[in-house]
Order: structure tokens, then C-alpha cells, then sequence
């Protein structure tokens, strides 16, 4: 289980904070980088055989290409809102920087498609309510399927308020076919803390789907990544006063950009209770 959960702070590699690469995942798609850029800092990035979205958890950044330039005006922290992103296409060299500093993901995926240098703004993103009652969480679809154009890439974030479950049912995408996907994917964890900064706590679960082993029974803390490179994954479970985020960064090999999963037959039941179920108030629902 090792090499698929990353804890805070032992993921850093190439000057990024968290560096997960094909190469270093054992797998051959999903890639996610975290750059923490201190003020008046800035990166070069040679984006190579990826597409990227640039997307920042914490403060503002310019994004330049070529004599082009995103302004991404940011937020203060993941728990703020949906931000705007800037899209990476391959074989490109881009400039990162950041006035006042912040910390940047930058979600990549392997890629043959070469697309324009784009930037997606926030009033854009598609925020999404699922689920209801205790298993209410919101999804901003900054760069998923139907929402911005990409040639491999699935992104979005999910917020999930203390005490309740997301990534539930548990589902899976390890299949090619008609009903199923097959991508490889990345959960990035960010948690809120306490009202006097106590350090907040979750629990992720993944499991062994037909013909794929794997085990992982985690308490994720701030920061920390969990790879999924098939499975049964889910449930998120998010500690009572403490919101869980977490970024997805997922990509295959199907021709087709495709997000199709499959739930697990022992969990998918509880969609049908929500019919009958509020929406978490927290989140706005009713």
C-alpha cells in the first residue's frame, strides 16, 4: 500500500511539493504536480507529452505562453469557492508566476491531442450537489467531460462537509467497455482545520474489484494523495468538524474521453434513498 498513499511532505520531487508522475506511479496516464510558489516566485513548465490544467488552491498566479497570458485570480483556500484554471496544451513552455506566492496544482494527463492555450473562468465551473443527507458533497467540474474540452484529461474537486460521506456508493473504473471506463486516478486531500487550527482527519477506502488486488484502509490528513490505479474506491469519510476536499485527476487509454463507472453492488442501494433525503443545508441544499 505504500506506494499508493503519499502522506504530507514525502512526495516532493523536482522542486514541486508533490510530484506524481506516470513513471513514478507504476502506471501510464494520470499525473499531478503541486508547486508552492513563494512571492514575486515564478516556475517554467515544459508540459512534454502532457496536457495540464493550471489550478490554484491557494492565491493568484499569471500563466503565460507564447505572448499570451492567463490572469487566474484564485482564492484564498480550496474551501472558498471554485477557481478559475488555465489549460496547458502539450509540447508548450509555460511561465508560472505568482505576485504575492500560493500554492498551484498543476493536473496532467498523457496526451496526443494538441489544443489552443485556453483559460476557464469561475463563473464557468459547473458546480454540481450530489448525493443528499449525510452522503451530500458538492462537485465543481472545472475539467470534466461536458464541461471543458480536453483531449484525455478528467478534473474536478469535491467538497464534503464534516461528518458526511463522499465517493459513495464506492465505484470503479478499471474496465473498457460500453458501460465502464478505464482510467487511472488521483485523489489530492486538502482538510480543514479546527477552530483553533487543530489538524483535521478522514478516511479513504479502496478495494479489490474482479481481477484487481488492492487493499487500502487510510486516515488522510492535509495534503496527503492517494493513488488509484483500479478497484473499488470510496467511501471519503470526512471527521466531524473538519470539511474534506480533495482534487480527481483521472486518464486512460480509451479513445474516447469517458467518465463511466460502476457502483458497488453492495452499496449501490443507497442512490435510491436520496430521493426522499434533503440536500446537506451546509452546502446550500434545501
Amino acid at each position: 500500500m505504500s506506494e499508493l498513499y503519499i502522506p504530507a511532505g514525502t512526495g516532493a520531487a523536482d522542486g514541486y511539493e508533490l510530484e506524481v508522475t506516470p513513471k513514478s506511479a507504476g502506471w501510464e496516464h494520470s499525473s499531478l504536480r503541486i508547486l508552492n510558489l513563494p512571492a514575486g516566485g515564478e516556475r517554467v513548465v515544459e508540459t512534454g507529452t502532457e496536457e495540464m490544467f493550471v489550478v490554484p488552491l491557494s492565491g493568484s498566479a499569471t500563466v503565460s505562453l507564447g505572448g499570451e497570458t492567463h490572469t487566474l485570480e484564485g482564492r484564498a483556500t480550496v474551501f472558498e469557492g471554485p477557481t478559475d484554471v488555465s489549460y496547458l496544451p502539450i509540447r508548450s513552455t509555460v511561465t508560472i508566476a505568482s505576485e504575492a506566492g500560493g500554492r498551484f496544482a498543476l493536473c496532467g494527463a498523457q496526451c496526443e491531442q494538441e489544443l489552443p492555450f485556453r483559460y476557464g473562468p469561475k463563473a464557468e465551473v459547473p458546480v454540481e450537489l450530489r448525493g443528499a443527507g449525510q452522503a451530500s458533497r458538492q462537485v465543481r467540474n472545472f475539467g470534466t467531460v461536458g464541461s471543458f474540452d480536453a483531449g484525455s484529461i478528467i478534473a474536478c474537486e469535491v467538497i464534503t462537509p464534516g461528518g458526511n460521506w463522499s465517493s459513495y456508493p464506492a465505484h470503479k473504473h478499471d474496465e473498457a467497455g460500453p458501460h465502464e471506463s478505464q482510467l487511472e486516478e488521483i485523489y489530492y486531500f486538502e482538510i480543514a482545520p479546527g477552530p483553533a487550527g487543530q489538524p483535521g482527519l478522514g478516511f479513504h477506502r479502496t478495494s479489490s474489484s474482479p481481477g484487481h488486488e488492492i487493499d487500502i484502509m487510510v486516515e488522510v490528513h492535509d495534503r496527503d494523495t492517494v493513488l488509484i490505479p483500479w478497484g473499488w474506491h470510496g467511501p471519503c469519510a470526512a471527521a466531524p468538524g473538519h470539511d474534506m476536499y480533495y482534487l480527481n485527476v483521472m486518464a486512460g487509454p480509451g479513445e474516447e474521453r469517458a467518465w463511466l463507472i460502476t457502483d458497488h453492488p453492495d452499496q449501490a442501494w443507497i442512490r435510491d434513498t436520496w430521493a426522499d433525503q434533503a440536500i446537506d443545508s451546509r452546502l446550500g441544499g434545501q
